[in-house]
């Protein structure tokens, strides 16, 4: 099987070139990619459609059931950050252990990940923007807002279809531009609006919780309705597996890793912090939000933190938190697009797609070229994909790329013992094995329709590898030199 040995991966890494990204990152600014991406991208968004539609208020549960999972991958994420630290995230470290084959699998999963993520937070922004001007008696027409798939239902009590998203497609094309200026200046932008990120979610959970609800937590657990993953146990499991996306956000900060400054000291306190800041987070909020608002209010919507924030008697407040979710939103996008980028910029450098993903600026030194063509793809996306399809969409690609780093480490304490770990998971195998059952476990929980459409998009990814990356390889053509 072709393997990229580490020395390799790390030689390519040290080589200063016109298409070298430029290392600017510290462990806080780490630590910020990571809560930027995790807090905001599920919790203000699917938080709502996990609870009305599997978990009722135990989704709850589902946040603890996932975060647990995503603990045991985070620890392996970090052990291989250590090591290897380039960009690429799981699709090099897959490279490293199991080779070419895998990790193109990986890398194009990890493509799906971050791109109907990042249109899933690009929706959500729209309806919290709708929600938003409205109470200035601005009213966008509904059928510009909503994809092809989607109904909304006017004052009169008309039931309009929706054509096109624009806002959503907007942002994504927006954020790009700042993406594209520079790695450094995007960090600074990010952390600015993580702060207040974080300050929404605290004052939502102060304020909130004196105006809970006991009876909207009855049933805690709602009973099944007979269908597997439709509430009681099994649901809460599904809810776990839905809400398991919000924690993408410690692969990105590894996908950093090339732009870091210290990359084997920082990269684990990047991911780690992130994770560990967020889990606290995540609880709480899902415990105020299902108890200010009947689970069942949230069905299909995308803003569910309005919903609840309408429950209480802060109406300043309900304005206040929306717009800065609104701009909250903003940073997860433009991680999701950053972090994208590196993974085609790594996949590109390795000849398995064109020289055009790698291609870097003459003078921000990003990957500008893959930055335009993912904002095309993603901005499709979210104009014309209904939010509920884009989020189960990057649940499965999270839990399989988590999974296979689980399977890396396995793998590499066996091959490689002896290779220099400056941090190391411990309890092995017993910690990567948790984390394989765990991410087994909440995929099988995921809809039939969601594996339908994974398997398209890997046998799809499978097409351009054999018609195009392994032909033009470089690991395989140095080889046959």
């Amino acid at each position: 099987m072709l393997k990229k040995s580490i020395d390799l991966i790390k030689l390519e890494a040290a080589e200063q070139s016109d298409n070298s990204l430029k290392r600017t990152l510290g462990p806080l600014n780490l630590v910020l990619i990571g809560v930027g991406l995790t807090l905001g991208a599920g919790l203000f968004s699917i938080t709502g459609l996990a609870a009305a539609n599997y978990a009722g208020p135990a989704v709850t549960l589902s946040f603890i059931i996932a975060a647990l999972g995503c603990g045991f991958a985070a620890l392996c994420y970090a052990e291989f950050a250590s090591m290897i630290p380039v960009a690429g995230s799981a699709y090099t470290y897959s490279y490293a252990t199991m080779g070419e084959f895998f990790a193109w699998i990986i890398g194009w999963d990890l493509v799906l990940e971050y791109s109907v993520g990042c249109a899933t937070v690009a929706i959500s922004w729209s309806q919290y923007l709708t929600r938003f001007l409205s109470s200035f008696h601005i009213y966008l027409p509904a059928q510009l807002t909503l994809s092809p798939f989607e109904t909304a239902k006017l004052s009169d009590g008309t039931i309009v279809h929706g054509w096109i998203n624009i806002p959503g497609a907007l942002i994504v094309i927006l954020m790009t531009l700042v993406v594209i200026r520079g790695t450094k200046g995007s960090a600074i932008v990010n952390g600015v609006i993580v702060f207040l990120k974080v300050g929404v979610v605290l004052v939502f959970i102060a304020l909130g919780w004196q105006y809970i609800d006991p009876a909207n937590y009855k049933p805690y657990i709602p009973q099944n309705t007979g269908e597997f993953g439709h509430f009681g146990w099994s649901g809460v499991l599904r809810g776990a597996a839905l809400v398991f996306f919000v924690f993408i956000g410690f692969d990105a900060v590894a996908a950093s890793a090339q732009e870091t400054k210290k990359p084997s000291r920082d990269l684990p306190i990047g991911i780690l912090g992130s994770l560990l800041v967020c889990t606290v987070l995540f609880g709480l909020f899902g415990h105020v939000m299902t108890g200010l608002a009947n689970y069942k209010e949230f069905a299909n919507s995308g803003a569910p933190v309005a919903i609840a924030i309408e429950k209480t008697p802060f109406a300043w407040l309900s304005q206040a938190i929306i717009l800065a979710i609104l701009i909250g939103y903003t940073s997860v996008i433009l991680i999701d697009l950053m972090a994208q980028s590196r993974m085609f910029y790594s996949i590109s450098r390795d000849g398995l797609l064109p020289k055009v993903f790698s291609e870097v600026h003459p003078k921000y030194k990003t990957p500008y070229k893959s930055n335009i063509l993912l904002c095309a793809f993603i901005a499709l996306f979210a104009a014309f994909v209904p939010i509920t399809v884009v989020g189960e969409m990057t649940s499965i690609g999270t839990l399989l790329a988590f999974l296979m780093v689980c399977i890396g480490i396995l793998i590499l304490r066996k091959t490689d013992p002896a290779a220099e770990r400056p941090f190391k998971v411990p309890l092995v195998p017993l910690i990567p094995i948790l984390g394989i059952l765990t991410c087994l476990g909440m995929m099988v929980f995921m809809p039939w329709e969601t594996w339908l459409r994974l398997v398209v998009w890997l046998a799809l990814g499978l097409v351009i590898y054999f018609c195009y990356g392994k032909k033009n390889s470089v690991l395989r053509k140095s080889l046959h030199k």
